[in-house]
């Protein structure tokens, strides 16, 4: 596949603002991996190819297991995830899915427990930074650069 044009250089001030909203997430109380976990499972359910090798890479470079890695599709049955991340990529997947979930009042009551406000408002930040990022990816078919193992 062969990306359908470079979007960077035609619109740089779109995708430089669209950089500086990601990179405006960098220092979030929320932590790397949590955001890569979210980034990674959100680009699985909008089938981003690009995001999920660079996700999917970035938490193995961070040391993530094969297991956590191999479960996220299905965390909901998978032992291996805390509660707080259990809330976050639930939260994660309502968001992404708004149209037909709606975000019922019992996700975000759920993040709560385990999230202040800051990191929640940065949670919804950073699932609609991901959720824009795989749209821009999928819609001019951003070329997948496969990381060696």
């Amino acid at each position: 596949m062969q990306t359908r044009l470079n979007y960077a250089k035609l619109s740089p001030a779109a995708f430089q603002a669209m950089l500086g909203f990601s990179q405006s997430l960098e220092e979030s109380s929320l932590g790397k991996s949590l955001m890569e976990l979210l980034f990674l499972r959100v680009s699985q359910i909008n089938g981003c190819a690009f995001c999920i090798d660079m996700h999917g890479y970035a938490l193995k470079q961070m040391g993530e297991s094969f297991q956590r890695l191999n479960s996220l599709a299905f965390w909901r049955d998978a032992p291996c995830f805390s509660e707080r991340e259990r809330a976050a990529l639930a939260w994660a997947e309502t968001l992404t899915n708004v149209a037909s979930s709606r975000a019922p009042q019992d996700l975000y009551l759920a993040l709560q427990a385990h999230f202040n406000e800051h990191e929640i408002a940065d949670l919804g930040f950073a699932i609609a930074a991901i959720n824009a990022w795989n749209r821009i990816a999928i819609g001019f078919d951003q070329a997948v650069a496969l990381r060696a193992a």
